[in-house]
């Protein structure tokens, strides 16, 4: 197992679970964190991967890199979400069998599942329907990082681990309308509205959809457990068929009620509505978490308390606009 002083390479340390994950890991004790830029390191280029694990003392990976956006991006770049997160997660995975790091730690999704799953989604259902086609290029290649770590590990014998977390949120988020997830989304543009005094802001889609979102922080602790969890505690927990655990709260809250609870936290008054022309994505996705709670974890941040520190983080590191844009 590891130890305080092990290398561990996180891929993705800017993005936003990337980032938290390095924070728990060094509250923890671990001091030897390696991490590379991706103007750095293209982790599309195996050569270029292969040379860095070589070159590298690595004892455990940990796999957040990836092309994510929401369902705008989703659906405008399907080949690109493709192709570059198969494209990271193969050459990462390949590179470290090949180097000899038996840990690593992949991040899934939990849009791998299909598009009518039974609620709360067990582990077990993957691959049992079809997916959303939303984001079915995202998720197809998340499949295939998971299948990859199973693989390697029942013809290499390698400790190669996934989780697969629900929809996170959090300070550091991507907050770009054409590119962000539904609440960072939702924030700015309540911010920003209540900034210029708009008399309404637009949501996408009918509201009635429900989400089920988990606090970076929260996912972050979840993670750093899974890394130092014992093979023999996480071969227990997880089973031959499905060697991956979700990481959830099992709570989810309608699009709508989301809405809300941001407009009146981000201190706006004027009215919501709803663009029905725009899509709604899958009706509902909430994650069964009994395999993640059996080795010890459990959400301690609040729906309302994270979403009040997320509109203060976006508030304080994005600019009032202009006195003319009023």
């Amino acid at each position: 197992m590891l130890n305080r002083g092990s290398s561990i390479y996180v891929a993705g340390h800017t993005g936003l679970l990337g980032s938290a994950i390095i924070r728990h890991l060094e509250e923890d004790g671990y001091d030897n964190i390696l991490t590379r830029r991706s103007s750095d390191l293209d982790l599309r280029n195996q050569a270029l991967v292969d040379d860095f694990f070589q070159n590298n003392r690595i004892d455990q990976v940990v796999l957040t890199a990836s092309h994510v956006g929401g369902i705008a991006a989703n659906n405008t770049e399907p080949a690109a979400f493709l192709y570059d997160n198969l494209a990271i997660q193969t050459h990462v995975i390949h590179s470290a069998w090949r180097a000899g790091v038996r840990r690593l730690l992949f991040l899934g999704s939990a849009c791998i599942y299909p598009k009518h799953a039974p609620q709360p989604i067990r582990e077990e259902t993957l691959l049992s329907g079809p997916l959303e086609t939303t984001n079915s290029a995202y998720s197809i290649a998340k499949i295939a990082g998971l299948k990859l770590c199973e693989t390697f590990n029942r013809q290499y014998g390698m400790k190669y681990r996934s989780v697969m977390p629900t929809n996170l949120y959090g300070p550091n988020d991507n907050f770009d309308l054409q590119t962000s997830h539904v609440v960072p989304a939702l924030i700015r543009k309540f911010v920003e509205a209540r900034r210029i005094g708009a008399p309404h802001v637009t949501v996408w889609g009918s509201g009635n959809p429900r989400r089920e979102l988990l606090h970076v922080d929260d996912a972050a602790a979840a993670c750093v457990l899974a890394i130092g969890t014992p093979d023999e505690t996480w071969e227990r927990a997880v089973t031959d068929d499905s060697q991956y655990m979700n990481i959830g709260t099992g709570d989810d809250i309608a699009i709508a009620d989301l809405a809300g609870l941001i407009g009146k936290i981000a201190r706006f008054d004027g009215e919501i509505a709803f663009d029905r022309s725009r899509p709604d994505g899958v009706a509902e996705r909430r994650l069964d978490v009994s395999r993640i709670r059996s080795i010890g974890w459990k959400p301690r941040i609040s729906l309302e308390a994270g979403l009040t520190e997320t509109v203060l983080w976006y508030e304080e590191h994005s600019r009032e606009p202009a006195p003319s844009a009023r």
